[in-house]
């Protein structure tokens, strides 16, 4: 939605009178005006939503849904309880796609309401008339059977190939296609939910599971208010093996040991960012092991990751993963970006985050390959990208949230603080992020008052070297500054030698690469030559095994490797990649190398034609575009 209509005009005059976020409940008490004026305040202006939270603002909502994967659809009810700020306000809810059916109030009498005008990205306004003593609305729907937050599965499509699985996936404006609510981060709720499945099957969600009752559903609760894009469903054929009294896996049966096996370190991740960064608020930390169409790599739902088996390798060399979804449990679900345009106060964070958890974890040279390699990505990915997709604090006006997504709220975030860490030192820094978390716990909070937050409590306080950083700069200027932060590996060095060895003759089998980890191998494999012969690929196939790595993240860089280099060797493999996996991370980066290859664009197409339909919503409006599907 573009801000020039007349609701974000009125709200952006409002904005500048008003504070901008609902303060922490967990404050001190306030006398009676103060809570008054403290409820009339309202988020900062999402273009995203169609919701009118500063009128009337949903606190609380209860699912009931039951699952029908014969039609793949979900119906039943959604009860919202709501604060009603102006009285005469009707209650403004997003919905894309699904079918209301009726809407009462909580004495089953009913309410008009009426759906407005359908919009591509942001779905249609469902307006609620409401009586004055109304507190809560039942609406009753139904979703769309092909609802772009959830991901139906046919059982060919899991690892047991015997029973169906549903996932959702909410962010960053998906939610609206399976729940009827006010769909923008800066509206936090809590939520119960109860979920009716098929027999043989479990339901999970992003809550307190607390199982299966005589009736036969399943009963959720999450008692702490979270924005709606981390409310989450999953169900399939699921066992569940623990970590630690805290944490543990879900996964299909047949995966379920070896991924145990893998993240066994979780608990001491855990442990290592509450030291860092203040204790973990949301009891459980659990992960859910999906599908390979899970088209990201990890979704922080609270209390319950949903992963990609991609991470899978088998020698922990990927669990960085891990520690960046643990790492949303304080940026992102703690602390969430009020708009999208804040994205980078996630993902920046978060990248940060997981760097110290890895790095006290597993040491300082496996940190240090992590981030070398993250920068040659996000300068690359920066390399073809418009000036305005640079910066951190971008603007989407008019466009989708994921018009946003890139390597640069991730990467360029986090080299931000990195460069606060230098300037500051550790202590400081450290001692500023607790404050961070702690005061702005359980809230949603845009850019400006990040940076007048960070201004307060850090540069004014140490004046002296607050002279040496630009902040606005740091947020507005595309690519990267020349003060932003440097690492060098050791490791990533000798995979340097070896490939000018290479480069000059020698053969492949002659390398010294006894005791590479995945970081040196993908350094490796990003940094061939494009002009390497067939005969040359195939000599460092023959002696590496690339072409059957189980290794995702090593079998995408070669496979991407094949195809700007025209080696055939790989093809299969390639159609087998494309057909099996749907993280979007994997596929961007093949289907674009596909596209630019000589005579590649119909190769492309119809790959995809067979694929798509494999693929989440996600995953398919990136590659649309790709593709041009």
């Amino acid at each position: 939605m573009h801000p020039s209509n007349l609701r974000a005009i009125l709200w952006t005059s409002l904005l500048l009178s008003t504070a901008a976020c609902v303060a922490d409940s967990s404050g001190p008490k306030r006398d009676s005006a103060d809570r008054k004026a403290q409820s009339a305040r309202m988020i900062p202006l999402d273009m995203h939503t169609h919701a009118q939270p500063n009128l009337c603002r949903v606190r609380h909502l209860s699912l009931a849904l039951a699952l029908d994967f014969t039609t793949s659809t979900a119906s039943g009810t959604c009860t919202l309880t709501f604060e009603r700020i102006d009285p005469d306000a009707p209650l403004v809810l997003d919905s894309k796609g699904l079918r209301i059916e009726r809407v009462v109030a909580v004495d089953g009498s009913a309410r008009a309401f009426s759906l407005g005008q359908e919009h591509d990205n942001l779905g249609a306004p469902l307006t609620i008339e409401l009586q004055p003593k109304d507190r809560a609305v039942v609406v009753h729907y139904a979703t769309a059977p092909g609802a772009e937050a959830m991901q139906w599965l046919a059982p060919e499509q899991t690892a047991s190939g015997k029973a169906p699985f549903l996932f959702t996936q909410g962010q960053a404006i998906l939610t609206r296609t399976w729940i009827p609510t006010q769909d923008s981060p800066g509206v936090r709720v809590t939520y119960d939910a109860t979920i009716e499945a098929p027999a043989n099957l479990t339901a999970v969600m992003s809550a307190e599971q607390l199982g299966r009752g005589p009736d036969g559903r399943f009963g959720f609760r999450m008692r702490e208010a979270i924005p709606p894009y981390l409310i989450a469903l999953a169900c399939g054929d699921l066992e569940f093996q623990g970590i630690s009294n805290r944490a543990g896996v879900w996964a299909e049966p047949s995966v379920v040991r070896d991924a145990r096996d893998e993240l066994v370190d979780t608990e001491r991740m855990i442990a290592a960012a509450e030291k860092l960064f203040g204790p973990y608020r949301w009891g459980r930390y659990d992960l859910l092991i999906l599908p390979p169409a899970f088209p990201y790599g990890g979704m922080e739902n609270p209390r319950l990751t949903f992963a990609t088996p991609t991470i899978l390798a088998g020698d922990k060399s990927l669990v960085a993963l891990v520690a960046h979804e643990l790492a949303h449990s304080w940026s992102g679900n703690l602390v969430t970006n009020a708009t999208w345009r804040d994205f980078w106060l996630n993902e920046g964070f978060t990248v940060y985050i997981e760097q110290r958890i890895m790095e006290e974890v597993f040491g300082v040279e496996r940190t240090s390959m992590e981030q070398v390699l993250s920068r040659a990505e996000l300068e690359q990915e920066m390399a073809g990208m418009q000036p305005k997709d640079q910066v951190l604090h971008i603007d989407l006006a008019g466009r989708h949230p994921d018009d946003g997504f890139s390597q640069v709220p991730y990467e360029k975030g986090a080299l931000f603080l990195r460069r606060l860490e230098q300037i500051y030192g550790r202590p400081a820094f450290d001692r500023f992020l607790r404050n961070y978390f702690d005061r702005h716990a359980f809230q949603s909070i845009t850019t400006e008052e990040f940076t007048h937050h960070l201004q307060a409590e850090l540069i004014d306080r140490l004046p002296a070297l607050g002279e040496k950083l630009d902040v606005h700069a740091w947020l507005t200027t595309p690519g990267l500054l020349p003060d932003a932060p440097t690492s060098r590996s050791a490791l990533l060095d000798r995979v340097d030698t070896e490939l000018a060895a290479l480069r000059v003759g020698q053969a492949a089998g002659k390398l010294e690469t006894k005791g590479w980890v995945t970081q040196q191998w993908l350094r490796f494999l990003t940094n061939l030559p494009r002009d390497l012969s067939a005969q040359r690929m195939a000599e460092l196939d023959e002696a590496f095994q690339f072409t059957t790595s189980g290794n995702c993240e090593i079998a995408c860089a070669w496979l991407e490797k094949c195809i700007q280099t025209g080696y055939s060797g790989a093809d299969q493999r390639l159609e087998e990649f494309v057909m099996q996996v749907g993280r979007r991370k994997f596929l961007k980066p093949l289907y674009t190398a596909l596209v630019q290859a000589p005579n590649g664009l119909e190769r492309a197409k119809a790959l995809y034609a067979r694929a798509r339909p494999r693929y989440h919503a996600v995953s398919r409006g990136t590659l649309d575009k790709i593709v041009g599907f």
